[in-house]
């Protein structure tokens, strides 16, 4: 039997991080998260690049554009839509959720999903970095974890 998985080594990696301005005051929590993580597991920050986009929405926009360029092993995605009085929050959390999905499997790079969908601002600050750990962070390391893992896959090789 042969078995392949992933490994959360950054080390020579090349990852694009799309982070939306809109509910910035999560955003860059997330953020930080991501890019902390992202040194802690030995990416060089030469081989980071970070692009703001105006909200949750323009993400998969962005994110293709990044893929197509062939220049990433992985891309990490994060915003935050929070749930207000019209039904805004469904249409703009389904389009990016759908977006990053499509771009995902159209261009096959791993994309962190660290798009944050809560009810309420005080989930979205539990997830960015409070109780329930910092989804930036994690979007980091599944990104990584996913780019080594479809590069074993191509070459039919653990290492």
């Amino acid at each position: 039997m042969h078995t392949l998985a992933g490994n959360v080594s950054a080390a020579d990696m090349r990852v694009g991080i799309i982070v939306s301005r809109w509910n910035e005051f999560i955003t860059d929590r997330l953020l930080q998260g991501a890019l902390d993580e992202l040194r802690r597991h030995g990416a060089d920050e030469a081989n980071i690049t970070v692009v703001h986009v105006p909200g949750s929405f323009e993400i998969s926009l962005a994110a293709k554009a990044m893929a197509e360029t062939g220049t990433y092993d992985a891309l990490v995605a994060l915003g935050c839509v929070i749930r207000g009085a019209t039904g805004h929050y469904e249409f703009v959390a389904s389009a990016v959720t759908n977006g990053i999905n499509t771009v995902t499997l159209q261009c096959g790079i791993p994309i962190g999903f660290g798009v944050l969908t809560t009810e309420t601002l005080e989930q979205a600050i539990e997830r960015a970095g409070s109780k329930a750990g910092n989804k930036g962070a994690e979007a980091a390391l599944t990104a990584v974890e996913m780019a080594d893992l479809v590069r074993k896959i191509a070459t039919g090789k653990a290492k």
